[in-house]
């Protein structure tokens, strides 16, 4: 199937952002490498909207969900998968990709087995420890395996897993903490911590930071995703009173959590949603609380910052769990459940961010040493070797 030109890939996956956003991380790369790109997804999925913003070809194809539960629909999807398979087909082989990279999500099984049938090389993505149903249909057909997990690599067969982490968005290495605190209405000296600005200024000389900032305290950012986290989100207003003796706190509470009673309280700052200024949050935070989907915890790994993670525990499969449990034994993550222990959440909160600020050092010491870093040259590595 290789073209006498230009390169060409074809990249899927849809149904939640997360299977969206690290292609969307991959396409400078893609595009500096001389690819042509064109996207197939679904017809009206998330993936749509953000690959038109991106100025990407898309291709919407049928889809349906696959569904381990009794629905009605399970006896229609099954032929909108067809129709995806074979609308799928005819445009990949209008189109003669070299290859096809495929980052999960129901619409992603039709165009993996339709390039599988056509000799098509396939690279799938799975960021989970355990893999979901899409990408376990679409294994057997693919070349290559990348995965976030050492766990996930050690299950597969070693000929076809890779671990190389999740493919970061470039922008968020460029945040500016100062710009992170004017967002907040942080001022570096506002709230003094407790000791001296003369001990601010020694510590402030060995680190490279101005006095007020060594003296300010130390800023939490809270996000549960676009969605929020309610119980997370409860939890932290419940403890404002202590952790504000302490930290700063910025709060992604997701959209319609805002909670204006709140407004007001010095050191604390709510966000529904953040987008373009996210780099500068991040750059501005010490300590970060947040739910475990793989997407987020990789940021974070990527960005080295102490965590404590809050898996999603309740009417989910549990990935977010055992996402958590590895980041845990690999000492990148401070780890929280809240099914283990009724109100674990109100009785350990405030302790354990405490001792994980204090054992911080720790913490970034695992997570530079981690293997699954540089994900994006390790994929195009992958990609370009079977573009061949």
């Amino acid at each position: 199937m290789a073209n006498a030109g230009k390169k060409k890939i074809v990249l899927t996956g849809g149904g939640t952002a997360g299977h969206v956003t690290p292609n969307i991380a991959l396409l400078p790369a893609l595009r500096e490498a001389g690819y042509e790109i064109a996207y197939v997804g679904s017809e009206d999925g998330i993936e749509k909207e953000l690959m038109h913003d991106c100025g990407i070809p898309y291709i919407g194809v049928p889809t349906g969900k696959l569904r381990r539960y009794f629905d009605v629909k399970n006896f229609t999807d099954p032929f909108r998968v067809l129709k995806g398979y074979a609308k799928a087909r005819k445009f990949l082989k209008s189109y003669r990709p070299d290859v096809v990279f495929s980052k999960g999500g129901f619409v992603s099984v039709p165009v993996v087995r339709a390039a599988a049938g056509l000799k098509i090389p396939c690279v799938i993505h799975e960021s989970d420890m355990t893999p979901g149903l899409a990408n376990k249909l679409c294994f057997g057909a693919a070349a290559k395996v990348c995965c976030n997990f050492p766990e996930t690599v050690a299950k597969m067969p070693k000929n076809k897993a890779v671990l190389t982490g999740t493919p970061i968005r470039a922008e968020l290495f460029s945040g500016d903490r100062q710009k992170g605190l004017a967002l907040c209405g942080f001022e570096a000296a506002s709230d003094a911590a407790s000791g001296s600005m003369e001990r601010a200024a020694g510590t402030a000389a060995a680190e490279g930071t101005t006095a007020a900032e060594a003296a300010a305290k130390p800023v939490i950012m809270v996000m549960g995703g676009s969605q929020g986290a309610a119980s997370v989100n409860e939890a932290i207003r419940n403890h404002l009173d202590e952790l504000l003796k302490d930290f700063r706190i910025v709060h992604l509470c997701g959209a319609g959590k805002y909670d204006a009673s709140k407004d007001g309280i010095e050191g604390y700052k709510q966000f529904e949603y953040v987008k373009e200024d996210l780099r500068h949050l991040f750059a501005a935070a010490d300590l970060i609380i947040s739910r475990a989907g793989a997407n987020a915890i990789f940021e974070i790994l990527a960005l080295r910052k102490p965590n404590l993670l809050i898996p999603l525990s309740i009417g989910t499969r549990g990935d977010q769990i055992l996402n958590a449990r590895s980041f845990e034994a690999q000492g990148f993550s401070k780890v929280l459940v809240e099914s283990e222990e009724e109100g674990i959440l109100n009785k350990k909160l405030v302790s354990t961010v405490q001792d994980l600020y204090r054992n911080r050092e720790q913490y970034i010491a695992a997570m530079t040493g981690a293997g699954q870093q540089e994900a994006i040259p390790k994929i195009m590595s992958l990609l370009n070797e079977l573009a061949k």
